[in-house]
């Protein structure tokens, strides 16, 4: 058992798994921000240009509304009704979009930049054994 709890501590704190750890907390308060830009900033200047519309409440009710309920997806959705939320799904997806878009240009110019780094100067490979020796033996001959 303590072989396999070493094996395990081991695996855990290998560099790589701690890296992708915090990638995934990044990337999900990330992925807050954009859901934030998208839902607070974009949809709302989206719908201002379409005619004030609102995307989250497109949505076709797939059984008949109770009377007396509005209809907004929340509403409808509270009186129990099953719905096709297809404007929550263009939210989603320009969402999605956005976050596909900024992680290409940050990957761009990550690449951009690996590129534009000179590349260190090789150092010489050593000289083999019997070349020193007859180097030696010249230098000697020249004496």
């Amino acid at each position: 058992m303590s072989g396999f709890v070493q094996e395990f501590k081991e695996f855990a704190v290998k560099g790589n798994v701690m890296d992708l750890a915090v990638g995934v907390i990044i990337g999900g308060a990330f992925g807050k921000i954009v859901d934030s830009i998208v839902g607070d900033l974009i949809m709302p200047v989206v719908g201002r240009i379409f005619g004030g519309l609102d995307f989250n409440n497109y949505f076709l009710a797939l059984k008949e509304v109770p009377p007396g309920v509005a209809m907004t997806l929340a509403e409808v959705k509270k009186a129990g009704v099953p719905v096709f939320a297809y404007g929550s799904f263009i939210t989603i997806l320009i969402n999605f979009l956005i976050l596909a878009f900024i992680i290409f240009i940050m990957i761009k110019q990550m690449n951009r930049l690996k590129r534009e780094e000179p590349a260190a100067p090789a150092a010489p490979p050593p000289t083999p054994e019997d070349i020193v020796l007859l180097r030696e033996i010249r230098d000697s001959l020249k004496k």
